[in-house]
């Protein structure tokens, strides 16, 4: 895996993996807030990849999924570095599904398979909840140590 990461001008950068683009930028007055940061990048990475888990794994699992998303929202430390004090997840499942096999998705991407998600809880706890049809049927702290 590569990647470049190109100045554009005053905070903004674009990077380039495997041809793709994405841009980021800095927040005003630093920069021109015309991109996700790279931190958001990183929420957005730990919804990505922990969103195709779920999604490959419901579809093992034969289930009917109507709607699906994942939101993410983290805390900064104060001082410097700015890093995240904690990851707060909130999957949202929405359709013809089984409650046990939609925890049993989420759990496994959150101590098993999520990659991003893996290497972010070594440094802050990632904390989930599982809502199907609206109903809050799970919450727990990802564990990749087993």
């Amino acid at each position: 895996m590569k990647t470049q990461c190109i100045w554009q001008e005053k905070m903004m950068f674009k990077s380039i993996s495997s041809g793709h683009e994405v841009l980021m930028d800095a927040k005003s007055p630093m920069g021109s807030d015309k991109a996700a940061t790279p931190k958001e990048l990183v929420l957005m990475a730990i919804c990505g990849c922990t969103a195709m888990d779920v999604v490959m794994l419901l579809k093992k699992y034969r289930q009917e999924v109507k709607s699906f998303d994942v939101t993410a929202d983290a805390d900064l430390t104060e001082g410097q570095p700015k890093i995240f004090k904690a990851v707060n997840l909130v999957f949202n499942i929405n359709g013809n599904v089984d409650i046990e096999k939609a925890k049993e998705a989420v759990m496994l991407s959150q101590t098993k398979y999520c990659g991003v998600s893996a290497m972010i809880a070594t440094s802050c706890p990632i904390h989930y909840k599982v809502l199907v049809n609206g109903d809050l049927v799970s919450e727990a702290t990802a564990n990749f140590s087993h």
